[in-house]
């Protein structure tokens, strides 16, 4: 379970075969927080509750359609809920949240668009990137994990394209790499990729939340590795996984991957501003 300010998080793992006893668990759980709340002169909002049940796609009919008695309400499954501010979908797509952040930077491109005569090229270069960049970049360390398609990048990557078109105003036909180049900005899974390895480097030195660097084992830390060359580098190991379709899209098996194909000097790096 989870406190995020005035959200409560309760969540669980079982196999598809042990989900109803997984939802009578939820249920008692919620039943106490309800009692609490009630004897701390609090309410549980019910109206507010989401139930969101997470598989891989070829298992979504294996997926609950019963409702989740929440007290003495019924809450009906979700196939997509928002948690702080980003989308899940109940196939672990991500695909939601590219969108919605996708139309989002688009419909600001357009109001931008409306005001780019009135602007000069340093203001308006200020404005994108604080308000169109910040929502592009926002938790997106959250898709490398997830391990989106190519095709949801390219959704992204048409974002920075529109950027780079619309500060330096030339047309859809111009080549796009010198453009971003002259902007000094990633394409977007570049983006994405910064954004874990910046994570990745808070995890390895201690400045991230310890949730996300208790999952990191540094090889040196095995037993039995003392004695190899690996033991002297920073690497990470790298969990087994059963499935790549959802094993390897974990954190602790991405972010231990990506640390790994980073340059030596930038992982033993002593400071993140290199």
């Amino acid at each position: 379970m989870n406190l995020n300010a005035d959200d409560t998080q309760v969540y669980g793992v079982s196999s598809p075969s042990s989900v109803d006893q997984l939802q009578m668990r939820m249920s008692a759980s919620i039943d106490d927080i309800a009692n609490w709340t009630s004897s701390n002169r609090l309410q549980l909002n019910t109206d507010k509750t989401e139930f969101l049940c997470c598989t891989a796609a070829r298992r979504q009919s294996q997926l609950p359609a019963s409702p989740f008695r929440e007290c003495n309400d019924r809450v009906m499954p979700s196939t997509v809920v928002r948690d702080l501010n980003i989308y899940l979908d109940s196939d672990v797509s991500m695909r939601s949240q590219v969108t919605r952040t996708v139309s989002h930077c688009f419909g600001l491109l357009r109001q931008l668009r409306s005001i780019r005569r009135s602007l000069s090229h340093s203001v308006f270069q200020s404005l994108i990137a604080a308000l169109v960049l910040t929502k592009l970049d926002f938790r997106n360390a959250t898709l490398a994990v997830a391990g989106i398609p190519s095709f949801q990048q390219d959704h992204l990557q048409a974002v920075m394209n529109a950027v780079a078109r619309l500060v330096f105003q030339c047309s859809r036909h111009d080549h796009i790499t010198p453009l971003l180049y002259r902007l000094h900005c990633f394409r977007a899974p570049e983006r994405i990729a910064y954004k874990l390895a910046v994570l990745l480097y808070q995890c390895v030195h201690g400045l991230a939340p310890a949730y996300l660097a208790d999952a990191l084992q540094p090889i040196a830390g095995l037993p039995g590795r003392q004695r190899l060359r690996s033991s002297s580098t920073s690497a990470l190991a790298v969990p087994l996984t059963r499935l790549s379709t959802i094993g390897d899209r974990a954190f602790r098996v991405t972010a231990a991957r990506t640390w790994n194909s980073l340059p030596s000097e930038v992982t033993s790096s002593v400071s993140a501003n290199i």
